[in-house]
């Protein structure tokens, strides 16, 4: 079993650098943009001419098999808001690799096929864990930054500029990732698209409660009247007292969760020391079918205290 999983990762191994080195060049993938862009602009009757800008697809072919994965929309949306430029193909490549390789160096040590896949697909979901993280970290940047940049957008507004000059104004001013996005919303309504198309498309990208009330504030004066300047401030104040309350209550709940990464943690650690001191000492737990048993019994009732933990910790506001 292990020469044919050796076997499966060699071949995989290839199988990347083999695409790796055969991928076209930067000058290659100008000409076939350019060629792809010339066959599009041919009119055809059936076509809806549309400015909207489309998400495409990266030239090569393990960027086309990635496309045709299940999930792979999920995927791409989450490399987005991560704020990475990450190739879907690679994503997938190396999540497949590393599960492969682990669950080799598994089975190697641990009899037990159970732990073994639990652990390839701990370790082959690592890259999406780390993009999820690198998302969080940037929605809560971008959460801390938006009342500055509310407040800027209410001062120009009462100083005579327009809403597009104030979102210019948002995207010198301010800090990324929110000066970022500012700059990608203005340059979309330069190039003719709609603020509601234009709106919908930041908050796809930053998909936060705090970004659609702005939205949404912006959205309704632009069709019923009134003054935005007030709306804003307004708006600045809900998301104030919204952060307010998100401190709170990282405070209220702090022991919970610092609870919960202790109780998830303490296994995994004890057994890495006592199996540095005695590595015969565990032998008995994962090559007795009944110990194997108790593990996953323990697995398990970990996963539900997790989820149990995290239920009582999450309050929304």
């Amino acid at each position: 079993m292990s020469l044919i999983l050796l076997f499966a990762l060699l071949l995989i191994l290839l199988f990347g650098l083999l695409l790796y080195f055969l991928k076209p060049t930067s000058i290659e993938k100008a000409v076939e943009e350019q060629l792809a862009s010339i066959e599009e602009a041919q009119p055809h009757a059936s076509d809806r001419i549309t400015i909207l800008k489309q998400q495409t697809v990266r030239s090569g072919t393990l960027e086309e098999l990635a496309q045709k994965i299940p999930g792979s929309p999920a995927v791409s949306r989450l490399i987005r808001q991560s704020g990475r430029d990450w190739p879907l193909g690679s994503v997938f490549l190396f999540s497949l690799i590393a599960g492969l390789g682990s669950y080799w160096l598994v089975s190697l040590v641990v009899p037990g096929a159970v732990i073994s896949l639990g652990i390839c697909i701990a370790v082959g979901s690592a890259p999406y864990v780390y993009l999820y993280i690198l998302r969080e970290i940037r929605f809560k940047r971008f959460a801390a930054l938006l009342p500055e940049a509310v407040d800027l957008m209410s001062r120009g507004l009462r100083a005579g500029h327009s809403i597009s000059a104030v979102m210019e104004m948002v995207g010198n001013e301010v800090a990324d990732p929110v000066g970022l996005e500012f700059r990608a919303l203005h340059k979309e309504q330069s190039l003719g698209l709609p603020t509601r198309d234009a709106l919908i498309g930041l908050i796809d990208r930053i998909p936060l409660d705090d970004m659609r009330f702005l939205a949404t504030a912006i959205l309704l004066q632009k069709e019923s009247g009134g003054n935005l300047a007030q709306i804003l401030d307004k708006t600045s104040e809900v998301v104030r007292e919204r952060a307010r309350l998100r401190g709170q209550l990282q405070i209220y709940t702090a022991q919970g969760r610092i609870t919960g990464w202790i109780l998830c943690a303490a296994p995994f650690v004890m057994f890495g020391i006592i199996n540095t001191l005695n590595h015969q000492y565990e032998k008995a737990l994962l090559s007795d079918p009944f110990g194997l048993k108790m593990v996953y019994f323990g697995l398990g009732l970990m996963v539900i205290g997790i989820l149990a933990i995290r239920k009582i910790i999450d309050v929304k506001i």
